[in-house]
Parts: structure tokens; sequence; C-alpha cells
């Protein structure tokens, strides 16, 4: 459970050790079971975490089912599925969860049905953009493109500034033609300072 606590606590904005014994216990033991229904593991954590945490503690409960839920199906890393998906009206539902009523594990099983086809769009999306990136790759001529297509391919945005051979002018025009090939986007909709990413 420390190990638990020194990764999660810091990269859910919590202090050291204010993430509870209950609720790392139980994530470790959901980590630690095979062929539990994994949508049920989440909803326990969610309904364990509901109940000691802070109402306006949303991240915690969210982040450790998806966790959860990973490790059940087996996923190389967890996918963050329900923060846009599942309601505050839901979370508010989750501690009766443990008491046998099915509200909140028919929200969950929408949320995550929900979040799933939106990840699937998402992914297809996103494979076709990669797939025009390295198609036009080749007919790039600046100094640092391949260099800027590989970060392109692996992060979800960089800034046009100068790299470790070009100029930050030709930097811009590598991005300029990128985006005129259909190749990559401006995610920004600024002038003055603009990020690029499939």
């Amino acid at each position: 459970m420390e190990q638990w606590n020194f990764a999660l606590a810091p990269a859910l904005g919590h202090p050291l050790n204010s993430l509870t014994d209950q609720i790392l216990g139980l994530a470790s033991r959901h980590t630690q079971q095979q062929h539990v229904m994994p949508v049920l593991a989440a909803a326990e954590i969610i309904a364990a975490s509901r109940r000691v945490l802070p109402n306006d503690d949303l991240v915690p409960p969210l982040w450790l089912a998806d966790a959860v839920l990973a490790h059940q199906l087996r996923w190389p890393a967890p996918v963050p599925l329900l923060a846009a998906h599942l309601s505050r009206g839901a979370l508010r539902k989750a501690p009766q969860h443990f008491e046998g009523e099915t509200v909140f594990m028919s929200a969950l099983c929408a949320a995550y049905t929900t979040a799933a086809v939106a990840a699937i769009d998402l992914y297809n999306d996103l494979a076709r953009r990669a797939a025009r990136l390295l198609a036009v790759a080749p007919k790039l001529r600046g100094k640092d493109a391949a260099i800027r297509v590989g970060i392109l391919m692996v992060e979800d945005a960089q800034i046009a500034g100068a790299g470790k051979m070009g100029t930050d002018r030709s930097t811009r025009r590598l991005f300029q033609r990128l985006v005129s090939l259909g190749a990559t986007r401006e995610l920004t909709g600024r002038p003055t300072f603009r990020l690029y990413g499939l």
C-alpha cells in the first residue's frame, strides 16, 4: 500500500499518506485478484472512496476505478475513461452500491459504454491522422523534420520552437507545411503561441 500511496497521491494532487489505507487496500486487493467482474471491481473502489473522501474530491475514485478496470482487463496501462462520462449525480449515489442499490452500477455501466465508444472513435481518428503524417513525412525537407514527426507521433502536442538543428523560422515553416498537407493541426487558434498535434 505504501507503493500505491507513493505513486498515486502526488499524481492526484494529494500529500503523501493522504489516501486512506482502506481505499488503497481495496485497490491493491482488486489488482491481485483475477476473475472479478471488472466493472464490479471499479464500482466497489468508487463506492469505498466516496464514503471516506471529501465530497468534492472526485479524482482519486475515478482514477482508481480506471486503474483497477485496466488491471482486471490486463491492459498495459489505465485509460482515463470515467472522468468525462460519469455524472456527479451518479457519483453521489455510489455509496449506496454497498447496500444493494443498482442505480449507481447501471450509471457506471452506461458511462463505461459511452467512454469506450468515444475512445474507439478517438483512436480511429488519431490512427487516420497518424497514417497521413507518415505518408507525407518523406516530402518534408526541414533539418528537424524526422525528429518533429517522431514527437508528433508520441506526444499530444508540441510547440513550433527552435529544435536541435532547425531555427524558429524553419520549424514554423515545417508546421505550416504539415498543416497545409492535412498532416497535423494547430491546436490553440492563437497567432503568437501555437501548439501542433495530430
